[in-house]
């Protein structure tokens, strides 16, 4: 069978790849412990289950507009305003199937065929098969230990080129947990406005920040940079909605009315039921936000102690997320019964197949000398996968 090259062109998903062996793993009794996906371990709080209930009960279960009802759409422009000083109408905003949905929205409506779309690396696995299936040419660009993995300003100028039509931005990062700062994001700000490009802030994460860590969006500096900036956000990270699949975009009309009619063409509308959900999600309060913080906060303390106690692995602090982002590359060319760890997938797939634990390779984020490490998940799961681990390490020749 011939299949189309927009589907031929692309990877699959690598940490949805690893998390579906744990599964088969664990389906046949096997002890794995995964450490793979970005998926928050608690409950949606009870205010928004509620909501979701109360919409099925008041049959609130058909079609909606294409973009997201009404009152989503100003508690999302209230969010905006409130968090991120970000003045946005509901023109401007879009909700969309999860904020991986507007991401792809974002990029295929603005990205055409043989334009460059700069990609930061370490990056989120998603963005360059995204630009790929909108016909565009990923140009990534490498953050560096000395910048705690963020690309300078410097960098994005000397990648740009007339073929250049946007920059995505992740902050704080999937998968290095890092944040911009103000002052990063300013001068990331002046190159994108001087070149004339767009920026995709992808900023579900914005809530995640330990610290004292502010959040800052790029968008909101000035009306320069504001009208160059699609700002996506959503519930599922924040709010433990991941299943729920709402996420939202704001930026200039003319792009989220791009977005909305494809969109039309593709899903027709979120779930009804879900937006209901949102609206009590932004509107309400954030004491379980609060409380899950507190509990990442401690996770996180955990795992990189364990992992910098580890000779030849180095981890830097993350500063947001639920992510730890270890360089393991030092081990690299040890062996484990006469195989050779040769890079982070064979890393990976040695951990998961001797030691039973979960872990991402980080090729599938653009920096194959680290390895993901989700702590969404629980302390005992984390203290016997660190155990595990350090195990693996130290048994490699």
């Amino acid at each position: 069978m011939f299949l189309s090259p927009n589907v031929t062109k692309i990877e699959p998903s690598i940490t949805l790849e690893i998390d579906a062996r744990a599964k088969a793993m664990k389906a046949k009794g096997i002890d794995v412990i995964s450490l793979s996906v970005g998926e928050p371990d608690f409950n949606t709080p009870r205010h928004i289950c509620d909501a979701a209930i109360q919409a099925i009960n008041d049959g609130f279960t058909h079609y909606t507009p294409a973009t997201g009802i009404p009152e989503l759409k100003k508690a999302v422009c209230d969010k905006f305003r409130r968090d991120n000083g970000l003045e946005y109408k509901p023109t401007q905003i879009s909700i969309n199937c999860g904020a991986k949905h507007s991401v792809f929205l974002a990029i295929y409506c603005l990205t055409c065929p043989g334009e460059e779309v700069i990609i930061p690396a370490p990056y989120w696995v998603s963005y360059p098969e995204m630009a790929k299936i909108a016909g565009g040419t990923p140009v990534i660009i490498e953050g560096s230990p000395e910048t705690d993995l963020k690309v300078t300003a410097d960098q994005v100028k000397n990648a740009i080129t007339p073929k250049t039509k946007l920059i995505i931005l992740n902050s704080p990062s999937n998968p290095t947990g890092m944040a911009y700062t103000e002052e990063e994001l300013r001068a990331l700000a002046e190159v994108i406005v001087d070149a004339g490009i767009y920026v995709i802030s992808d900023e579900i994460y914005e809530k995640l920040v330990y610290d004292n860590v502010k959040h800052v969006s790029i968008g909101s500096f000035d009306k320069e940079i504001f009208n160059r900036t699609i700002t996506i956000n959503g519930v599922s990270k924040a709010y433990a909605m991941t299943g729920w699949r709402i996420g939202y975009t704001a930026g200039p009309e003319e792009i989220i009315k791009a977005m909305g009619t494809l969109q039309s063409q593709e899903t027709s509308n979120p779930n009804s039921i879900a937006q209901k959900a949102s609206i009590a999600a932004l509107n309400g309060p954030e004491d379980s936000i609060a409380a899950m913080k507190e509990e990442y906060v401690k996770r996180r303390e955990y795992i990189v102690n364990r992992l910098n106690a580890i000779d030849n692995v180095k981890c830097i602090k993350p500063e947001g997320a639920f992510y730890a982002f270890p360089d393991v590359s030092a081990l690299y060319g040890k062996k484990y019964k006469g195989k050779v760890i040769n890079g982070s997938f064979a890393f990976c797939e040695y951990m998961l197949e001797s030691k039973n634990i979960a872990i991402v390779p980080g090729i599938g984020f653009g920096a194959d000398n680290f390895v993901r490490i989700s702590y969404a998940t629980s302390m005992k799961n984390i203290e016997t996968a660190m155990d595990r681990f350090e195990s693996g390490v130290q048994a490699l020749e």
